[in-house]
């Protein structure tokens, strides 16, 4: 994806107009309980106010529904944001209108405004025109940063671009599209995939894409009871998708036409239930009894992953290994951190596609040992599919 940026673009005395992704989490006193989301995109930032260009910043947070609701104002990010820039983050009090508009022709050069949140606008989703084209009037030059919401069609990611002239990808984006487009594009060999997680379903498009590119396949996470009972085994009580056993059996085959090495656990954690005070124990995939529940890999599988990530150039992981939610059930799930960040140490690109492997690396204290972690999950989902997304194909080439 050969993108203009915002290092190709004139900054000084501009209205860079920047779409961010500042959806944060935020606990019952409306405190940020994790801003990595900001903190990634201060490069980005930084080099508007620096350079001399008016910031406006503009995010969406949470499921508002298409309507003004405080529980989900962008307020705590602003003050976060101002605290990490230390200087002043002017709060809007809309997104759109002609009181916003004032504001954003008052900024001075390096004076940084943010918007308040777009899907107090039903619009936003909608990708309506109309909201779009209001959105694009605030600034002379959109930037997006926002990679967490590339995969979406909105006002403020897609349909804004109708009406800018120049449309930038910001550096949080450049260095997704760089991580997760060379593993893709031109991996260093042994090229080894991990994919964990609780459905096949939701990673069938994922690992046929992947099927083009790797060299090896780690697979985890409660899929594996599909692709068990599609070959015969008994699962006790763990999740299976009936509809996809044949799937299942379809994907070993093609696996193994490509000659790509797909390898499913040898043991597993079982437990007769879910809940932190359940009595587990290792088994033989093929010594799951009736009535037991998979929850992990186990120890003999940890082992044998672990060999082959070590033996890798390039490791891309999404998905956990087992219900890490619960710390008894995490081992599988560190297991593998650990031998990222082991991997990463002796040379490898080691990349997470977000969402729950993000978390469970944050968990294991690893996250500063990894070579890249996507900011977002559904994006990186749907790049690894090898689909477009639309908010970076509509930038500028």
């Amino acid at each position: 994806m050969q993108k203009k940026t915002l290092s190709d673009i004139t900054i000084q005395g501009k209205r860079i107009l920047m779409r961010v992704d500042f959806n944060v989490p935020l606990d019952e006193e409306k405190n940020i309980t994790d801003d990595k989301r900001i903190v990634e995109a201060l490069p980005s930032i930084k080099k508007v106010i620096e350079n001399g260009g008016r910031l406006i910043l503009m995010s969406h947070l949470g499921r508002p529904k298409g309507k003004p609701n405080q529980d989900f104002s962008l307020t705590p990010a602003a003050a976060r944001l101002s605290e990490l820039l230390d200087c002043p983050v002017i709060m809007a009090g809309d997104c759109i209108g002609t009181e916003v508009m004032q504001q954003v022709l008052a900024l001075q050069d390096g004076e940084v405004i943010m918007l308040e949140n777009l899907r107090f606008h039903a619009e936003e989703e909608a990708n309506d025109p109309d909201f779009a084209k209001e959105l694009a009037s605030l600034g002379e030059i959109y930037v997006n940063d926002a990679f967490g919401t590339a995969h979406r069609a909105h006002a403020s990611t897609e349909g804004i671009t109708r009406y800018v002239q120049t449309a930038v990808a910001g550096y949080l984006i450049e260095k997704e599209l760089m991580y997760l487009g060379k593993a893709l594009q031109e991996p260093e060999r042994p090229f080894v995939a991990i994919l964990g997680g609780s459905k096949i379903s939701g990673k069938i498009d994922v690992l046929e894409n992947l099927f083009n590119k790797v060299d090896t396949v780690l697979i985890g996470g409660a899929m594996v009871f599909t692709f068990f009972k599609a070959q015969g085994l008994g699962t006790g009580n763990s999740l299976v998708e009936e509809n996809k056993l044949e799937l299942a059996l379809s994907l070993i085959e093609q696996a193994a036409r490509k000659n790509i090495k797909l390898l499913l656990p040898q043991d597993i954690i079982i437990a007769p239930e879910i809940s932190a005070d359940a009595e587990s124990m290792a088994v033989a995939v093929n010594a799951i009894p009736d009535g037991m529940i998979g929850v992990d890999i186990g120890p003999e599988t940890r082992a044998a992953y672990r060999q082959e990530i070590l033996g890798a150039r390039t490791v891309l992981w999404n998905g956990p290994m087992g219900v890490f939610e619960i710390d008894r059930f995490a081992e599988g799930t560190i297991a593998i951190a650990e031998a990222m960040a082991d991997a990463t140490a002796a040379g490898a690109t080691t990349i997470i596609g977000g969402g729950d492997s993000a978390a469970a690396v944050a968990k294991a204290g690893l996250a500063d040992q990894i070579t890249h972690i996507s900011t977002g999950g559904g994006a990186s989902l749907e790049f690894l599919e090898g689909k477009e997304l639309p908010g970076i194909a509509a930038l500028n080439d």
